[in-house]
């Protein structure tokens, strides 16, 4: 089996609309995909009516949390959408993401990027505005030549020139959010140094303690070192370890399936939460 676990569509910050991701994951040879759009479920509908048969899809989300300061992403899967107390919090987020990103804009205006807010609204379209949104206003401006060129210190990355703060769940509180409503949480990208401060080792020992069922090991912000690090850290904690592309279309270029999750692995995720479930595909 073939199991991409991190994945975003047009609902968040992805360029491909939910029915194509599932098409385009299909094709790319995957058996199982997880949509996981930043603190939105909007896209799951759709992915779901157009689910290709032999394509398994995973409901899920990225939750964004902050610890000590350092912001960090969580992934939900197969809670509950419609749990009133984790809707409340990620919709507190989602509202959050348009004065933020009003506010990139103006830094950016500052630091001599003529970049407008309808420029970005554009870009984002229906999705939940965000970081990628304004870095693809600053490609389109000639400022960067790729989305990732913008998550630097001199511009976008977590406490660079033009970073502006948003509402971020504690991710004890997402954890406990999560498991309330029958989901399975994993540590996103933990050692994604290039994207800024990173958690220490310290706390995630905290989050394992607190519920946290797994961290997110093979991904392209991963170097060989720090995939080392991390299984190991897990072993140490007794955490389950998955990979997965983090795809975003053609805002990144990793492929879907381009890192995947073992079968064992997913296995045991689907075997702990009891919010949802994975859907098969029909032929939709």
């Amino acid at each position: 089996m073939r199991i991409d676990l991190h994945t975003h569509s047009t609902a968040s910050d992805g360029t491909d609309t939910p029915a194509e991701l599932v098409r385009n994951a299909a094709a790319a040879g995957l058996d199982v995909v997880a949509l996981t759009d930043h603190d939105s479920v909007g896209g799951h509908a759709e992915a779901r009516a157009a689910l290709p048969e032999g394509l398994t899809l995973v409901t899920g989300a990225e939750l964004s949390c902050r610890v000590g300061g350092v912001s960090m992403h969580m992934l939900a899967y197969l809670f509950d959408p419609d749990e009133p107390e984790l809707a409340r919090e990620r919709e507190l987020v989602r509202d959050d993401r348009v004065p933020r990103a009003r506010g990139m804009v103006a830094k950016l205006r500052e630091l001599g990027v003529p970049v407008t807010w309808e420029q970005v609204a554009r870009i984002a379209g229906d999705g939940a505005v965000g970081r990628p949104h304004v870095a693809a206003a600053m490609v389109e401006l000639g400022v960067v030549e790729t989305v990732s060129d913008a998550f630097t210190p001199q511009w976008l990355a977590n406490d660079g020139r033009a970073y502006v703060d948003k509402h971020e769940l504690d991710p004890f509180d997402a954890i406990r959010l999560v498991k309330a409503a029958g989901g399975v949480t994993v540590f996103a990208h933990p050692l994604a140094v290039k994207r800024g401060r990173t958690v220490p080792e310290s706390v995630i020992a905290e989050l394992a303690a607190a519920g946290l069922d797994g961290v997110e090991v093979d991904h392209m912000d991963h170097d060989d070192a720090a995939r080392s690090r991390l299984r190991g850290l897990a072993a140490d904690l007794g955490l389950l370890t998955t990979g997965s592309s983090d795809y975003h279309g053609s805002r990144k270029t990793v492929a879907l399936g381009e890192y995947t999750t073992d079968p064992e692995i997913y296995g045991e995720i689907v075997r702990r939460a009891f919010g949802a479930f994975p859907v098969p595909g029909a032929g939709g």
